[in-house]
């Protein structure tokens, strides 16, 4: 943390990520995990993992005073992870936790050429983490909490939830917005057969920004359709899907839906209950009219890619970083989406975020965006904001 009181706390998963690219010119992707065979790979990349360090360090390096609420084991894996942190702020490394009877989670991330990421991992530690282990005496003047992963971590989604439901409604007791991102977990898991509908029904009306990814949220909300999708899930993806999942979701209770798209960038749906607005706690929106009813789309930025491990908790940053300052839903998004895009310029998730400042300064350039790929029939492009606007926005027109 920079210095006095943490603007915004994030807590959850936590883990040591090693990040291995095989050689150039070695095998092919489908051969990556063949029994009895050598694999040449290049150097590793060894760094924090998980949304604790991802979206923490993030926003440190935006400039967010940020404080962290994660835990780690008594063991090599653990010593790294504060030691990372510390080398970042020694300040950082404060709200972590040492589990002395549980290993630091660590996952391997596998980056084959042409395949999508293979990930290897262990949670360890975080199968421990309650909501006992949140310091809510600490949240006093932070304007924002942040949760990540809970479904891997096992005491937070046994028990349809009871854990992660106990620690949501003590953040919004402590009158602090609340904000959740999730993670996909192995479908054969203890996790993956969670009811993860029941969860959410019980966790959302605690949450007032929901930031899950497309694809976790529809094996969540809709298993049967997620299964029938399959691994071409992008091309099934478009405008009446995205409202029909932000509305159930919406009714649920959350104020502002956040659906992470990968290459296709950030869809955003918000209540039309200014109500609901107001009740968002110490970081309330600063215009309820400016964020009712709304529904957008904000491409990527074209980026130089060398690794996407960690994006997502990035975009959340930005997206964190644009709401405590008081921007509006388009600036916001846009912010969110350019943070995201900083990120996939490094092998790592957070060591090419630049100041928020930076960032901004980068967004003025008219930076090129990413096409979009998804059938948005009914929606509109606005020229004037970069961003997509869905059939229910109401939002006015740039050009009005």
């Amino acid at each position: 943390m920079q210095g006095g009181r943490a603007e915004i706390v994030v807590a959850g998963h936590t883990c040591l990520d090693i990040i291995l690219t095989p050689a150039a010119g070695g095998s092919r992707g489908e051969e990556i995990l063949v029994p009895g065979k050598l694999i040449d790979v290049g150097a590793s990349v060894v760094t924090t993992g998980g949304a604790v360090p991802n979206t923490g360090r993030a926003l440190h390096r935006l400039g967010v005073p940020t404080r962290l609420v994660g835990k780690v084991g008594n063991d090599l894996f653990g010593r790294a992870v504060l030691e990372i942190l510390r080398e970042d702020a020694p300040a950082l490394a404060e709200g972590m936790l040492i589990a002395q009877d549980a290993p630091t989670s660590y996952t391997v991330v596998i980056n084959p050429p042409g395949l999508d990421r293979i990930f290897l991992h262990c949670p360890g530690a975080n199968d421990t983490f309650g909501s006992a282990d949140v310091p809510y005496d600490r949240l006093d003047g932070a304007k924002l909490f942040h949760f990540g992963y809970p479904p891997l971590m096992r005491r937070m989604f046994s028990h349809d939830g009871a854990e992660l439901v106990a620690l949501l409604r003590q953040v919004k007791a402590a009158g602090v917005t609340a904000s959740l991102d999730m993670a996909k977990p192995d479908p054969t898991s203890e996790a993956g057969k969670a009811p993860w509908l029941e969860i959410l029904k019980r966790a959302l009306p605690y949450v007032d920004v929901f930031l899950p990814s497309v694809d976790e949220i529809l094996f969540m909300l809709d298993r049967e359709r997620f299964d029938r999708m399959g691994p071409a899930m992008a091309s099934g993806v478009d405008g009446p899907l995205l409202r029909d999942l932000s509305d159930r979701l919406l009714s649920m209770g959350a104020a502002i839906v956040v659906l992470k798209l990968g290459p296709e960038g950030l869809y955003l749906r918000t209540t039309t209950e200014s109500r609901r607005l107001d009740a968002m706690g110490s970081c309330a929106v600063n215009s309820t009219q400016a964020w009712l009813g709304r529904e957008l789309l904000a491409p990527c930025f074209l980026a130089d890619v060398s690794g996407t491990t960690g994006a997502g908790d990035c975009t959340i940053a930005g997206f964190l970083a644009g709401l405590t300052a008081g921007l509006g839903p388009e600036d916001t998004m846009t912010s969110a989406v350019a943070v995201g895009a900083c990120s996939v310029e490094k092998a790592d998730a957070t060591s090419g975020i630049p100041t928020w400042e930076q960032v901004r300064a980068r967004m003025a350039k008219r930076w090129e965006r990413r096409p979009v790929s998804l059938d948005l029939k009914g929606w509109r492009w606005d020229e004037g904001i970069s961003l997509w606007r869905g059939p229910g926005d109401s939002g006015q027109s740039a050009d009005t």
